[in-house]
Formats: structure tokens, sequence, C-alpha cells
């Protein structure tokens, strides 16, 4: 079965730096498809989740389509928007 990672260093180097293997995929797919300082500009813009409301945490996790967000606390929200 063939990788579907488009950019395997960059994927290695996400991995390496703790983020999931749903983000770095996405990430290195992304950086392969459209260049890494295309997806390196839009870095960073969704702000810190701690300084978001548990409502506006729930409404980014059903963005993603994380399960069970409902039955989760403001802190699990943050942790599995930082995992996803």
């Amino acid at each position: 079965m063939a990788s579907s990672i488009k950019d395997e260093e960059m994927y290695e180097r996400l991995r390496e730096e703790g983020n999931s293997k749903e983000k770095s995929a996405r990430i290195a797919n992304a950086a392969a498809a459209q260049g890494r300082d295309t997806v390196g500009a839009r870095g960073g813009e969704s702000g810190d989740y701690e300084d978001m409301t548990k409502d506006e945490l729930y409404q980014r996790a059903q963005r993603v389509g994380i399960e069970g967000r409902s039955d989760m606390t403001r802190d699990q929200l943050i942790e599995a928007l930082r995992e996803h």
C-alpha cells in the first residue's frame, strides 16, 4: 500500500514536534500541493485555545468533526482540538 503522505520530510518533522498523525498529514499534503511558503503563511490564524470560550471551542470542534464533543469539558475540548 502506497503512502498518502505527499511530503514525508515535513510529515516526520511535524510528528517529532508532537503533532497528531492526522494534523501532520494535512499540513504535509497541503504543503506539497500548494508550496510550503503558502501553507506556512496561513499558519497561526486560529488564536490561542485558552483565550476561547467553551462555546467557541465547541464550534471549532464541530467544524473539524471531533466526535463526543457535546460531553466534553472545556479542557477536554482544548486537548481534542490539539490532538486533531
